[in-house]
């Protein structure tokens, strides 16, 4: 349970932090923070429907842990750590219901934890609505039950940064000390890369502000990030030659690392889209993005709110840490997915709620009545947007999740049933709904040669799946070819012989 901060407000000793940090007696509103979590938890499983099948990327990291499918390649961006946390399912059952509601349940957990670090600092009503702000995004909600990252960083950057301002406040808080090393643990072993952008900015004041440095602060955090990134960085010399020869496979397999002004590409995957690569799309009508341009300014009136209020580093922070986080996807990558930005949205949720009740509270009590009723209005509307958006991605990702089914279904139906291999256009989704292994022998997820390819397809159920538009690969120019849907399925030798069978 994290300790009610309840030191008084004395006057700041030599090497303590700026008196701004310090937190009142209040800690209240756990009941609130309690009916928000629940609301997420429920709005995820009646919007993302449970039975909806795993994407691409969940069935890369599902696969590692599943007993009904065999392992498939895994790049050198990814981490073990979201297949860690699904194993407890993942490891015994093949339903991805159940594998959702856990999901769902775990990640309505995770946000009433997080939002609990923040009591105290900021006014309950606040972290109250922070949490509605964050939780009835059309991103937040669809990626709370996927097996995805990037909400659990959102999570562990939360609570991070709220654990280290109530850390710096008081000394003898080893609730908040403990829970920022645990959250710069929970960053690591979920994105490695993503963890050091977070905390960028409070190793900073640990390090160069002497007003701020905590030497036993910076030891937890140092040994969180190292904890949780201890895998990833032992997987980098065992199975990628080393963390330089990682890294770098990891920005090529992101088109390259570097200056590149991604601005747009996120505005174009907010109309619903999960993954906008090549980012060609129109920009979506402006009733659906004029959210995201509020943003900032809202965060900016937080700030300039909590410098009137005297808390301008318990604001200050959260947004510094946003914005590093949010650096690498809107400058340094090429292409574009809403999810990449949660961390962002978490994080600036505090300041922006802090912007919004100073707006409502500001006014004169005879217009208070006009400016609640005009911001209830304004919060319907945001909310029929972000739903609208949220049934489109779904209809979108459960279709082509069914698609991929259907063609499991169909390579069964030719022969290549488990164990097997399935090589070429979407492989590696279709092969873990078939429960055969993935092979690639160019690209990204490339993982064998051309003859070791058709050496396995000589003794094991192999098929080559290509768009229908496009020529088979040489090796498989001589096997059958069925047309089902939009692809060519090629079916090797020892396929036909059992299917002969």
């Amino acid at each position: 349970m994290v300790k009610t901060l309840s030191a008084p407000l004395t006057p700041v000793e030599r090497h303590s932090p700026p008196p701004d940090v310090r937190t009142p007696r209040r800690t209240g509103g756990q009941g609130l923070l309690a009916a928000v979590a629940v609301a997420f938890t429920l709005a995820q499983l009646a919007f993302v429907r449970p039975g909806m099948g795993l994407g691409w990327d969940e069935a890369v990291y599902v696969s590692q842990v599943s007993g009904h499918a065999p392992a498939a390649f895994f790049s050198a961006p990814r981490s073990r750590g979201v297949s860690l946390l699904v194993a407890p399912i993942a490891s015994w059952s093949s339903s991805t219901s159940l594998l959702r509601i856990y999901l769902a349940l775990l990640s309505g957990l995770g946000l009433f934890l997080a939002l609990r670090v923040w009591r105290g600092l900021f006014p309950q009503r606040v972290v109250v609505l922070a949490g509605v702000l964050f939780a009835t995004l059309w991103v937040t909600v669809f990626y709370g039950p996927e097996v995805m990252p990037n909400y659990w960083v959102a999570i562990g950057a939360l609570a991070g940064v709220g654990c280290f301002l109530r850390a710096q406040a008081d000394r003898r808080d080893r609730a908040a000390l403990w829970g920022a090393g645990a959250s710069a643990a929970l960053l690591a072993w979920m994105r490695p890369t993503d963890a050091v952008w977070v905390v960028l900015p409070l190793l900073v004041l640990l390090v160069c502000v002497r007003r701020w440095r905590r030497p036993r602060l910076l030891a937890v955090l140092v040994a969180g990030l190292g904890t949780g990134a201890l895998g990833w960085v032992a997987e980098a010399y065992v199975s990628f030659g080393g963390l330089g020869e990682r890294l770098a496979d990891a920005s090529r397999i992101q088109g390259g690392l570097g200056w590149n002004i991604a601005v747009l590409d996120q505005l174009r995957s907010l109309g619903g889209q999960t993954l906008c690569r090549p980012c060609d799309s129109s920009v979506p009508a402006p009733e659906l993005i004029a959210w995201w341009f509020a943003l900032p300014v809202l965060a900016a009136l937080g700030l300039a709110v909590a410098v009137r209020g005297g808390r301008t580093a318990r604001t200050l922070l959260p947004l510094a840490c946003a914005t590093t986080a949010s650096i690498p996807y809107l400058f340094m990558i090429g292409y574009a997915a809403p999810r990449f930005l949660l961390p962002f949205y978490a994080l600036l949720a505090i300041p922006v709620a802090d912007a919004l009740v100073h707006l409502v509270t500001a006014t004169r009590r005879t217009w208070r009545p006009v400016a609640v009723t005009l911001a209830a209005l304004v919060f319907a509307g945001h909310l029929a947007v972000q739903y609208a958006i949220l049934e489109d991605a779904v209809g979108r990702s459960t279709a082509g999740r069914q698609a991929w089914a259907r063609t499991a279904a169909e390579l069964h139906r030719l022969g290549v049933r488990p164990p097997c291999v399935v090589n070429g256009h979407e492989a590696l989704p279709i092969a873990f709904y078939a429960g055969c292994s993935s092979a690639q022998t160019q690209g990204h997820n490339a993982s064998t040669t051309r003859e070791e390819l058709l050496r396995t397809a000589r003794r094991t159920p192999t098929a080559t799946l290509t768009r229908v538009q496009d020529a088979p690969p040489g090796y498989a120019r001589g096997w059958p070819s069925h047309r089902f849907g939009g692809l060519s399925i090629h079916v090797g030798p020892a396929a036909r012989a059992g299917e002969r069978g």
